[in-house]
């Protein structure tokens, strides 16, 4: 029973390789290879190292969620006899699922290096990512996980319809002239950098293996559509320098409020006036913070737990969402509902 070795391509050229990593190419029989679209292939081809690539993959599947799978199990079949070794772009740790799959494999595997494109990345931009960053895959990429606060990295979008889905995601959270900047093969020769607003991020042609994108930071009045704006304003509103009337106020006297707000969201549902419809749940999500932040201060609870409550509940009560209950009539959903409530009940007492 062999095992697999796994080395990292790097981003670049066959000079930036570590010295480890191509002591292991040059004393390898074979090299099985993801994919043959990387720059420093051609180079250790001249060098007449032997390799195998896996390149037809992506042709004889309809999803990635099925190439990937099926290279492992190749690869596992490969080592069943005999030690080999495999290459993948970058650093084998760094946003690479097949990697991912053969540790889960139970398979031994060792995982020699190699160099990320995130080090050249930052180099290409001349960006320091002291104050954070994202590194996010624009197969998985969503709204609710993106840091619009921080500095993104989106790797992998590589044509123009992954390009503007990626935009398409991004611009619900962005301006549409948020410059945003492309960056081609970062550290190599064919280096290619272009700043250019969002709307405008999938207007190229072709293929680029190497393609990722940086999305700066929005300033902090900048970030309307988050959830962490709204905090910071209402933590300085009701600080001790913020606003005097909040100040004076009461769980018990901001009720009036509350309700004064919840019957403006009824009657703006009455006559379907959607912008007013929006503005209303703002003013309750307001008042509902105000006594959030209230308690935070005396002591009481806070918004955290009040969030803990919530998501733990709705995980509770719906294993027919989470858990594969089968529910598929009201009449089920309200059964599965009545029973774990009557559990909680039971567990309080």
């Amino acid at each position: 029973m062999g095992k697999i070795k796994v080395i990292g391509l790097g981003a670049s050229e066959l000079e930036q390789l570590p010295l480890g990593v191509y002591r292991t190419i040059k004393q390898s029989d074979k090299l099985y290879v993801r994919t043959k679209e990387h720059p420093v292939v051609k180079e250790l081809e001249e060098e007449g190292v032997e390799m195998t690539f896996f390149d037809n993959y992506y042709e004889k599947f309809s999803s990635f969620q099925q190439v990937y799978p099926a290279i492992v199990e190749n690869l596992l079949k490969l080592s069943e006899k005999r030690d080999i070794v495999y290459a993948v772009p970058g650093h084998p740790m760094v946003a690479e699922k097949s990697v991912q799959l053969l540790l889960e494999s139970g398979k031994k595997v060792e995982i020699i290096g190699g160099k990320s494109f995130i080090d050249d990345m930052f180099q290409a931009i001349k960006i320091d990512p002291v104050e954070g960053f994202q590194l996010l895959d624009a197969f998985d990429l969503s709204q609710d996980e993106i840091q619009i606060g921080q500095s993104l990295i989106i790797m992998q979008v590589f044509n123009q319809l992954m390009a503007s889905e990626v935009k398409l995601t991004l611009m619900e959270l962005y301006p549409d002239e948020h410059q945003v900047c492309i960056v081609d093969a970062a550290g190599s020769q064919y280096e290619e950098i272009k700043w250019i607003p969002l709307y405008e991020l999938d207007h190229f042609d072709g293929i680029h293996n190497l393609r990722s994108v940086y999305i700066p930071p929005l300033k902090r009045d900048e970030r309307v559509k988050s959830f962490e704006l709204l905090q910071f304003y209402i933590d300085e509103i009701t600080s001790e320098n913020g606003d005097v009337w909040i100040r004076e106020q009461t769980p018990e006297s901001l009720l009036s409020y509350l309700k004064e707000e919840v019957d403006e969201l009824i009657q703006a549902y009455e006559q379907e006036d959607v912008d007013n419809i929006i503005e209303e749940l703002g003013d309750v999500l307001l008042q509902i913070l105000y006594h959030t932040n209230l308690a935070e201060k005396t002591g009481q609870f806070t918004l955290e737990e009040v969030l803990e409550g919530i998501n733990r509940k709705l995980r509770r009560r719906h294993p027919h969402v989470f858990d594969g209950v089968t529910a598929n009539t009201v009449e089920e959903v309200n059964t599965i509902w009545q029973k774990i409530k009557q559990k909680e009940k039971e567990e309080r007492r």
